[in-house]
This record gives C-alpha cells, structure tokens and sequence, in this order.
C-alpha cells in the first residue's frame, strides 16, 4: 500500500515539474525544488524520468544552473490547461472548413482529446457545436474571447435566451464603449440557434425577439449580459441548413444565391482566371480567352468585380450588366477630371 501512495505521489509531482517547465523559458533547479517542495536530487531524477517519456529537457550547469524544456524529435505525452484544451477543440471543429485536406485528422485529434477529457470540460466542449460556412483556404476565424463562445454555446445547448450589449462601429472600426457617455442601448435579446466561422469572422444565427427575424451577429462584438433570459423551443432555420442560409444573407439573398449573375469574356487564359474566378465559372475559349460567369448582391458590384482582372472583355449578358459597366465609366470618368 505505501509503495502504490509513494507512485501516485510521483507521478503527481512528474505532472506539476512538467507544468512548471511549460510556463517559463527556463527555471533554476533551486526554484523547482522549492517549488515542488523536494530536493535538487528528486529534481534532477524527476527530470530524467520526464527524459524517459519522450520531453527533450536541457540542463545548464553552474550557479545559474537549471533546466529548459525544449522541442524533441517527438511528440511526447502532452499537459494542456481547461482553457487551452478547449481552445484546441474549438480549433479542430474549425479546420475542416479552412482546408478540407486536414479535415478527417482533425476529428479524429478532437476525438482523442474528448476521450482524455475530465468530465467537466466534455460538458463544456460538447457544447461548442461550430458550423465553418465557405471555402477550403478562407483565413481561419478571427480571435475572440474563449469565454464568449463557451457562454453562447451553453446558450445554444440549454436554449436559453441571450442577453447582450452589441456595441456598434466608430469610424476607426472601434467599439463605442459601453455607457461611455454615449446613450445606452437595451440588450439584443436572441434564442442563439448556430455559431458560425466563416471568411475569417465568428457570427451567431439566431432569431432576433426585438426584430422578429433571424439576425448574424458578430461574436467579437457581443457582450453577454447576466443571466440569461428565459428557454425557448428552437426554431428552424429557414430552409433547414444552416450553411445555405448564412450563405444566402452574405449574398444579400433569402435563398443561396446571387441576386445578380453575370457572364463576360476576359480575354485572359482561363488557367489565368481560375485561381480568382472565386464561386464563379470559368470556361475556356480558346489559349487567349475564357468566359466567366459569377454574381454579386448588385450589377454595379458585379462589373466591378469584373474590372479587377484588368483586361479586354466583352459582355455576354443580360443587359443589365452592360448598364452597369456603362454607369461606372461614367463615374469613373467624372472622377478622374475632378
């Protein structure tokens, strides 16, 4: 029995030595000793033993002597925090729809990591149900609170309504600060139905009380408020997926699709146009042209996103995209002699 107490201890001293090591470039064996409340002896063995494992551990000698835990030629048994461990599952839920190559290993790696889990972060991250809606090489999400998501997430699993601030845009791109000698804004009130990582943005789906619609709002922008409001039965998303529905309000559209399309010929190779024709379609003509055929929220949009290629073209249709081309060489003229 007092051998099994004397391997527990050991084991949970191995744990807290290799804690220490993580947080800091380098620790005096005297500190780590103290530390852990153990002699330098039981810190040179313990690090010997962390050596064994697979932890490549640099010693330095001297009065200044001390270790240093550095990269090995393997990946060794890893020690992560709450937070860092969620942070890493939000990560993998996310990378499918970053690169579609490294999908199937990141849900494995989640799976390995929930597997792992004490049981108070598996109800947290069971919760985290993360839909990436757009193209494999898009930028991954832009960084938001960690606790902000795992607050609108418990939201969406308990279908609790969201209360929070939801500060708008100064002309720096700034949030106007809350209460900060500007008139306060009652709370958004939102049943949160998705959270959302799409073209390098965080958004939450959810229906709107105030408003009466469903809304995306941005998660770097919301402030929850405390408590929540009162459950609520799930509505669905219109259409019953998610993923077309954001794509459809990007597109400024109620289905998914542009509520302007267009083709033109780019007298450019179509191996040229392709790595930018984006969801449009790209078709050869011949070595020296290809036509194009894309859509935006507007015609006006649409043919300047065809001016961009900076090329000879030709409209093919409808009309109201060569209006469009004509209204912009108006404006663009009129700027030019100002």
């Amino acid at each position: 029995m007092a051998h099994k107490v004397s391997t527990v201890t050991t084991t949970s001293r191995l744990l807290n030595l290799l804690s220490l090591l993580q947080t800091r470039r380098h620790w005096p064996g005297s500190l780590l000793a103290e530390r852990l409340d153990v002699s330098d002896r039981t810190v040179r063995r313990d690090v010997d033993r962390l050596r064994e494992l697979g932890y490549a551990i640099h010693a330095t000698m001297g009065v200044d002597g001390g270790y240093r835990l550095d990269a090995g030629s393997e990946l060794p048994p890893l020690l992560f925090d709450d937070d860092q461990a969620l942070a890493l599952a939000v990560a993998l839920q996310t990378a499918p729809g970053i690169d579609a190559r490294i999908g199937e290993a990141a849900i494995r790696a989640l799976a390995t990591i929930r597997q792992v889990m004490p049981s108070r972060l598996r109800h947290r991250l069971d919760a985290l149900h993360v839909t990436t809606v757009g193209r494999p090489g898009d930028a991954p999400p832009n960084p938001v609170s960690l606790d902000v998501l795992v607050t609108v997430s418990d939201a969406i699993r308990d279908h609790e309504t969201l209360r929070f601030d939801y500060p708008a845009r100064d002309a720096a791109g700034d949030d106007e600060a809350v209460g900060g000698g500007r008139e306060l804004r009652p709370p958004r009130r939102v049943e949160p139905h998705h959270l959302v990582a799409s073209h390098g943005r965080w958004y939450l789906v959810g229906w709107d009380l105030d408003r009466d619609d469903w809304r995306l709002h941005r998660v770097d922008r919301v402030r929850p408020r405390t408590p929540n409001g009162p459950r609520f039965t799930p509505r669905a998303v219109p259409g019953g997926n998610v993923d077309a529905f954001v794509s459809a309000r990007f597109k400024g559209s109620d289905v998914d699709e542009w509520a302007c399309r267009g083709t033109v010929v780019l007298h450019l190779p179509a191996h040229d146009v392709l790595p930018f024709a984006g969801d449009g379609t790209v078709i050869a003509v011949d070595d020296q042209r290809c036509t194009l055929e894309a859509g935006s929220w507007s015609w006006g949009s649409l043919a300047a996103s065809f001016g961009r290629f900076d090329v000879a073209m030709d409209v093919l249709g409808p009309p109201e995209l060569a209006d469009a081309f004509a209204a912009l060489a108006e404006r663009y003229a009129a700027t030019s002699q100002r």
